[in-house]
């Protein structure tokens, strides 16, 4: 059976092979070079981490709001009354979801970030 590589094995692929060349490159091509191959990485991260935060996330905003949907629905509305007034500090939950969604995003984009627990 024929077997294509997974999308966040390719990702990682091309950071590695990035990341053989830089040294040889000019400072200014290996400066870029380093930043494609964080892109890269943030990819595969965003690939294989992305979807169970972002079910973290649509389970700790449908707890806020009070009712289910898809990520994109709720992430609206949740910004919708957040700008609004509607939901502040003192919403039952809400700070606790805020944080489960920042620390996941944290993860995925920049993973060496030290936080204070």
């Amino acid at each position: 059976m024929i077997t294509h590589p997974k999308t966040e094995e390719l990702a990682e692929s091309v950071a590695l092979w990035i990341e053989q060349i830089r040294p040889s490159l000019d400072p200014r091509n290996a400066f870029l070079a380093r930043v494609a191959a964080n892109a890269m990485a943030t990819i595969r991260r965003e690939l294989t981490d992305g979807p169970a935060a972002e079910a973290r996330a649509t389970t700790a905003m449908a707890g806020v709001l009070g009712h289910d949907g898809d990520f994109a629905a709720l992430n609206a509305e949740l910004c919708d009354r957040i700008r609004a007034g509607e939901l502040t500090v003192e919403t039952p939950g809400l700070l606790a979801a805020l944080r489960v969604m920042a620390m996941d995003q944290l993860a995925i984009d920049q993973p060496s970030y030290k936080h204070e627990v």
